[in-house]
């Protein structure tokens, strides 16, 4: 489970160290935040967040709501409660609230861990969605989406975008590029780069105003 990121929302401080010392001790880093605000949506957007523990009694909203309103705007993150929240109707509230699992306060640390590493071992078999700014990849029909519009790319541009998708504010030069996009082709041109991206950019950006792709002169591209 190295490098696996854990999300911890939980709005009671000492539970919220005692979550983040168990769970960086047993080899998983952590971000914990007290309440929920704008700078999950963020955090969500900007790192590769493996688990959401997630408090349900929350200041002003139950965590279940939030969690509900994540995966309608395309969120997929393995989600479990951490609550005070026992009585039966809670509990299958929060697993038709998304939940992938549910665990009750107080809580034994171990069995915590364990199922921590059995969700997030679990989910990593599942479909693989992944979310960059607008645009969503599918990795059960291997199909983009920006807007709940599916994009029609080609077999190289598909390629090409889930690349950057993989690899967001990491410059990558053309010939990384021809690499590993076009690892078996016998086309292996910089300027073959160049064109590819030109028609991509005008197929996720026919407007020009979301600048997805950033030309780094002489250097090579990020997607951002």
């Amino acid at each position: 489970m190295k490098n696996k990121l854990i999300l911890i929302v939980e709005d009671e401080e000492d539970i919220l160290e005692l979550l983040e010392y168990t769970l960086q001790k047993a080899g998983f880093e952590t971000i914990g935040c007290l309440n929920i605000n704008p700078v999950l949506n963020q955090i969500l957007d900007e790192e590769r967040v493996d688990l959401i523990l997630m408090d349900r009694n929350l200041p002003g909203i139950d965590g279940a709501t939030f969690i509900t309103q994540l995966k309608e705007k395309g969120y997929n993150n393995p989600v479990i409660y951490v609550t005070a929240k026992d009585k039966d109707e809670d509990i299958l509230e929060g697993f038709d609230s998304y939940a992938d699992d549910y665990i009750t306060k107080p809580f034994n640390l171990k069995e915590l861990v364990a199922r921590v590493k059995a969700v997030i071992k679990r989910s990593t078999k599942e479909v693989e969605i992944l979310k960059v700014r607008d645009i969503i990849y599918k990795a059960n029909n291997k199909k983009f989406y920006i807007e709940d519009n599916e994009v029609e790319l080609t077999h190289l541009e598909h390629d090409l975008l889930l690349e950057f998708i993989k690899n967001k504010d990491i410059l990558l030069s053309r010939e990384h590029l021809l690499n590993t996009v076009w690892e078996d082709s016998f086309d292996k041109k910089l300027k073959t780069v160049n064109v590819a991206i030109k028609r991509l950019k005008a197929k996720i950006d026919p407007e020009g105003q979301k600048e997805y792709i950033k030309s780094i002169r002489g250097e090579g591209y990020i997607f951002c």
